[in-house]
């Protein structure tokens, strides 16, 4: 009779993981994926949220150090935004919202990271990541708006994402 096993278990089990490595690697740090990060329910829902408030605020024109609907800066859209949509307190400026939560790779952003800008030398810029490479925020010219991370401008100004809102564990 053909033995159509030819290796022992433990032989076999070390095979199958030297072709694992021999397939992905010995990395210590994960490669960054092409595709985007899981869209869990936690992340739907929250999505959901932030649009909503996008919704309220569609078009409210930019003023510096506003936050009314009559007009609105950067940071006090995000902070009234995530007041809103996740019920979480982020402080009122650029200056502070950069130093809150944890740096994440481009690559990690999901749904309702912040997104900063170095818009000049000493301008910072602020908005909320809706995935797929949106995210809306107060612009100077166009007041409340969605805006694609790809558009030249932007991609040229990023700087960094931030988590704030962890989903639950369950």
């Amino acid at each position: 009779m053909l033995n159509l096993f030819p290796f022992t278990r433990h032989r076999f089990i070390c095979v199958l993981m030297m072709t694992h490595f021999a397939v992905v690697g010995c990395s210590s740090s994960p490669e960054p994926s092409n595709s985007a990060p899981v869209q869990t329910a936690y992340h739907q829902l929250l999505k959901s949220e932030f649009i909503d408030v996008f919704k309220i605020w569609k078009g409210t024109p930019y003023r510096l150090g506003g936050h009314s609907l009559n007009g609105v800066d950067c940071s006090a859209f995000v902070q009234t935004a995530y007041q809103n949509a996740a019920q979480i307190q982020l402080p009122r400026t650029t200056e502070h919202q950069v130093k809150i939560g944890q740096e994440i790779e481009y690559w990690q952003a999901n749904v309702g990271d912040l997104v900063f800008f170095k818009t000049s030398r000493t301008t910072r810029h602020v908005g909320v990541y809706l995935g797929q490479n949106q995210f809306m925020h107060a612009s100077t010219s166009k007041g409340v708006i969605i805006s694609r991370m790809d558009n030249p401008y932007w991609a040229a100004k990023f700087w960094q994402f931030r988590r704030v809102a962890t989903p639950p564990v369950y």
